[in-house]
């Protein structure tokens, strides 16, 4: 867990707008005894976890892959070749979504902006030594060529919504 507490108030605030803002069918699915609270959700989701990644191409078709993603400070990040086609989906057009699922035991959704932390030939985000040292740290600092085989993206999530009916299960595997 690497949330300060300000990031986990301002989780915590999106993940109940999200479900108040929701429809009564999501509602009658993600009902308050079968989500997670900020605090809980990032216990869970530390390391590696893998996502399905939705993006949309230039004629407006939905595309979906899988990524790598990384919960840290209350948002997904996530990588991918700068050669790839989600790569330019998301530099075009950089609404996304992205589903992390175990099983029936937790579903986290998420609708937001993908940001560029080190786009080719410009300047990167502010965040990105801290977490070019964290992705080095995990994939290894030979791994890619930093600067030119990979982009990273920051979803900044607006909405957000998790099923998880038994935490004691989740954290108990």
């Amino acid at each position: 867990m690497r949330e300060t507490p300000e990031e986990l108030t301002a989780l915590q605030a999106l993940l109940d707008a999200s479900l108040a803002g929701s429809t009564s069918h999501l509602r009658s699915i993600i009902a308050p005894d079968r989500t997670l609270t900020a605090e809980q959700l990032t216990t869970i989701l530390t390391g590696m976890r893998t996502l399905a990644l939705s993006t949309v191409t230039v004629k407006g078709e939905p595309r979906i892959s899988g990524v790598d993603g990384h919960f840290l400070h209350g948002r997904w990040y996530f990588g991918t070749a700068r050669t790839a086609a989600k790569a330019r989906h998301l530099t075009a057009r950089p609404a996304a979504s992205v589903a992390h699922m175990r099983g029936e035991e937790l579903g986290v959704f998420t609708h937001g902006t993908a940001e560029t932390l080190n786009p080719a030939g410009g300047e990167p985000d502010a965040e990105w030594p801290e977490l070019l040292a964290y992705f080095k740290d995990l994939y290894g600092e030979e791994a890619f060529d930093w600067d030119n085989d990979v982009v990273f993206f920051r979803l900044r999530p607006h909405w957000m919504t998790v099923y998880a009916p038994d935490f004691a299960k989740l954290t108990a595997d």
